[in-house]
């Protein structure tokens, strides 16, 4: 019997890569998502990653079984030419039916209401620390567990917006406006936006936001020539510095589609009221000074875990690829040897390339499915790379240091002297 089947190449695929013409391929059926792009939860950022490609692992590794119901309404009649799954992808694909099937993403056990307890303790805490006391250490002490407290503030707001961590989605939505915006002052819209992209194009230089921290840190010698971010849609200057408080008004004050914005912007304010207010009952203006530097230290434990993850591991330049996007993500990801006792310090980061893979799954399934994981790796000869705290901390100062000898050798290629040389030969 004759082939009725319409098919296009992937050339012509490629073609169609553009917001008002947005086309991607999955499972071998070509879908066109122009119009969904506006609309699509996650935003159009990692629809335009992967435009006009095989987008079937990410979509995947993002969406329940019941999504695949509402794809029939954006199917072109197009197939896709020679479509075909390599090995690593079509085990991939095994290994997350078999996760499901046995029920990993919906037990989430009690990890979620464990961390809203002690946020409420530590919170309280702090407030009767800064209210309640007239000791110059309970006030730098109160400083050291805020930070503390916006650390498992940032965990409980990351689980949420992989996976409903509440009984219903207005529950979920409550606690990512209260984590985000309301105790921590970022704005839960913009760490999606960015949080999306970073997954879909893991360690893209000029498309994953998460490697974009000029000039501070800086983990190719790429970013000197000032590449284009496609995030932020500009150059890259080796002068610019981005600072989370400020791209969480600039998006939701700019003329982007931000979801719930009032309510977004309602939640900045409740931050921007209750924090200096607190700051300001204390008595004098060095412990004001020295408790926002203690809690900005202490929470900067969590950015140092989001730095050791990928800035050690291979980067690329261009747009992930929809044939290699599963070989992508464990090449571009650290795991964190750690006892499971440690588990609420790293916030299940420390399985980074388990989280990459299954972003939905729940952090307490997390070291469950490692073992699967690390065979999948082995038998298609992926990397797995797992060390300790401690050398990961190493590998990544290691990183940053081999970019900033590359800065001083292209910004001053001959030493001035050899006092100069010595001074400077640390980045």
């Amino acid at each position: 019997m004759a082939d009725t089947k319409k098919y296009i190449s992937k050339e012509e695929l490629k073609t169609h890569n553009t917001v008002g013409d947005l086309w991607i391929s999955i499972q071998g059926k070509v879908y066109d998502v122009t119009d969904w792009g506006r609309r699509h939860p996650g935003g159009i950022t990692p629809l335009l990653s992967l435009a006009g490609k095989d987008a079937t692992d990410a979509f995947v590794a993002y969406h329940p079984g019941v999504v695949w119901n509402r794809l029939d309404e954006f199917f072109t009649g197009f197939h896709l030419k020679d479509y075909s799954v390599s090995g690593a992808s079509r085990d991939y694909r095994k290994l997350m039916y078999e996760i499901s099937k046995m029920g990993f993403f919906e037990k989430k056990g009690h990890v979620g209401f464990v961390t809203l307890c002690a946020m409420a303790a530590m919170f309280s805490a702090c407030i009767y620390g800064v209210l309640g006391c007239d000791s110059t250490w309970a006030h730098l002490g109160s400083g050291a567990l805020m930070g503390l407290f916006w650390i498992q503030s940032g965990w409980i707001g990351h689980d949420s917006g992989h996976y409903e961590v509440m009984m219903n989605k207005g529950l979920n939505r409550f606690v990512q406006v209260l984590s985000g915006n309301c105790l921590a002052g970022i704005s839960i819209a913009w760490w999606k936006w960015n949080h999306n992209a970073h997954h879909i194009a893991c360690n893209s230089l000029d498309f994953d936001p998460d490697l974009q921290h000029m000039p501070f840190f800086v983990v190719s010698s790429k970013f000197f020539s000032s590449i284009t971010s496609r995030f932020y849609e500009r150059k890259m200057n080796f002068d610019h510095v981005i600072n989370l408080f400020a791209q969480s008004w600039l998006l939701l004050l700019s003329k982007r589609t931000v979801p719930n914005r009032v309510q977004e912007i309602l939640g900045l304010l409740v931050f921007w009221i209750w924090y200096p207010f607190l700051v300001s009952c204390l008595p004098n203006w060095w412990e004001r000074l020295m408790f926002i530097v203690l809690s900005f230290c202490f929470t900067g434990i969590q950015h140092v875990q989001f730095c050791l993850n990928h800035f050690s591991s291979s980067v690329y330049v261009g747009p992930p690829n929809g044939d290699d996007w599963f070989e992508k993500q464990t090449h571009g990801t650290l795991c964190i040897s750690c006892s499971s006792w440690m588990d609420w310090f790293h916030g299940g980061l420390q399985f980074q390339v388990e989280h990459h893979l299954f972003p939905r799954l729940p952090r307490s399934q997390l070291r469950k499915i490692s073992p699967f994981v690390q065979e999948l790796c082995k038998k298609h000869n992926l990397p797995y790379n797992c060390v300790s705290f401690w050398k990961a901390n190493l590998m990544t100062l290691a990183t940053l240091r081999a970019a900033a000898l590359q800065a001083r050798d292209l910004s001053n290629p001959i030493p001035k002297n050899l006092v100069w040389e010595a001074v400077n030969t640390h980045g």
